[in-house]
């Protein structure tokens, strides 16, 4: 008993004791602490799947099917990712109305952001795809706007237009105008292509890109962006403004000659 007391009065035992004492609260924390956050992000996520489901039974089920399977009225939308979710519905795309011409137009979206959300969600459950940029990847910041004039005239500017202004397509479809569009849903339109548009993924034109091509945009349809070219006759590009100045511009200075042959002619005869 001697033997035993003296060990308890070592002087390290209290040192002893408060090191396991640490070890085992901090053992706890690790184990039950992220299994808690986990469990309430995966208990969200599940919550937002249910909600994006009911709703898209209501608005989109009867034209893509009750899976998502697709129909004859509507593509499979298994595999198309939360970013063409967000994109389709919050640009108003989405749900199509029963009467369109040769494409779906923007128009007013009728959901909450929070209710795009739960549909992303749901669409996104059916199959993997691209997800919802941040606004890291499509912000201004580190982005060079020179890069993306290079990169969006080599690759959009055929149907966009060169500033952006939109054009028209084959069979009475368009490019739609990017002025006053959101940057988002510019970013997502490269990424999955939405129409006509063909998709741009990272291994075709990275992140950065993207970023380079958005801050262009941004720039060139600034209302503190100068026209240095006079005017813009809506942006339609120099070959049709060189065309338009050829045959307006040719044709007044014609018209001033017949007149002025024509007073002359006249002056001699009196």
């Amino acid at each position: 008993m001697k033997k035993l007391s003296a060990r308890r009065r070592h002087p390290l035992a209290a040192v002893v004791v408060l090191l396991l004492a640490l070890a085992a609260t901090g053992g706890l924390y690790a184990a039950f602490a992220p299994a808690g956050k986990a469990q309430a992000d995966e208990t969200a996520q599940s919550l937002a799947i249910d909600e994006g489901k009911k709703l898209y039974a209501v608005g989109c089920a009867s034209c893509h099917g009750t899976g998502g399977q697709g129909t004859s009225d509507g593509p499979s939308l298994v595999g198309v990712g939360a970013a063409a979710v967000d994109f389709q519905v919050a640009t108003g795309r989405m749900p199509a109305a029963t009467s369109q011409g040769a494409q779906v137009p923007r128009k007013k979206n009728i959901y909450t952001q929070a209710q795009i959300d739960q549909l992303a969600a749901y669409i996104a459950s059916l199959g993997a795809g691209p997800s919802v940029p941040t606004e890291e990847q499509y912000g201004p910041e580190g982005a060079d706007i020179a890069k993306g004039g290079e990169l969006f005239r080599n690759n959009c500017a055929q149907c966009h237009n060169f500033t952006g202004k939109g054009g028209a397509l084959t069979k009475g479809k368009y490019a739609p105008t990017l002025e006053g569009v959101n940057p988002k849903h510019i970013y997502e339109a490269m990424q999955t292509g939405p129409q006509n548009m063909p998709s741009f993924p990272d291994t075709t034109l990275s992140e950065q890109n993207k970023k380079d091509i958005i801050a262009y945009l941004n720039a060139v349809n600034s209302d503190d962006t100068d026209s240095y070219g006079g005017l813009e006759l809506g942006g339609i590009g120099p070959v049709a403004e060189g065309l338009f100045g050829w045959i307006f511009g040719l044709g007044t200075l014609v018209a001033i000659a017949v007149w002025v042959a024509a007073r002359t002619a006249k002056a001699k005869k009196s």
